[in-house]
């Protein structure tokens, strides 16, 4: 009795498990059953595949240059001076032979570049410039949601 008991009430926990379909028709008149899931599931990888594009492509604004010399380790240790200061700046470490560029910053205007510069010249006495720049650009509403 008990075990006929436990196969009715599993049959009824698990006839609502069957998922959800959509049928389709296709112009030729074929129709296709699908899980209704899937429509999200492609319209969420059309949007993630949107994002990326948009972030790969860059956009122009302005970098701040800090330092340019041939000396590697000078330039690793002001890349670790930046990231201990400023870590809500992105640090980018570059070489074009033979010298090290070390630039801070995804800026869209170049008013904060500006006032970046101004509190780098103390650390960095010589060689801080404004350079107009391709960068990371992340729309309003994603900023929102990084920095929660």
């Amino acid at each position: 009795m008990k075990q006929l008991l436990f196969i009715i009430s599993s049959f009824l926990f698990l006839v609502p498990l069957k998922a959800q379909t959509i049928n389709d028709t296709l112009s030729n008149g074929t129709i296709i059953t699908k899980d209704a899931r899937y429509n999200l599931l492609v319209e969420k990888k059309a949007e993630i595949n949107k994002r990326a594009a948009d972030y790969k492509k860059g956009t122009k604004g302005f970098r701040i240059q800090v330092l340019n010399t041939t000396d590697r380790t000078q330039a690793l240790n002001a890349k670790a001076k930046l990231l201990s200061l400023y870590p809500e700046h992105k640090t980018y470490l570059m070489y074009q032979a033979p010298y090290f560029k070390l630039r801070i910053g995804n800026f869209d205007e170049r008013k904060p570049a500006e006032d970046l510069k101004k509190e780098l010249n103390k650390l960095f006495p010589t060689g801080v410039f404004v350079i107009p720049s391709e960068i990371e650009y992340k729309p309003e509403k994603e900023k929102e949601e990084a920095s929660n």
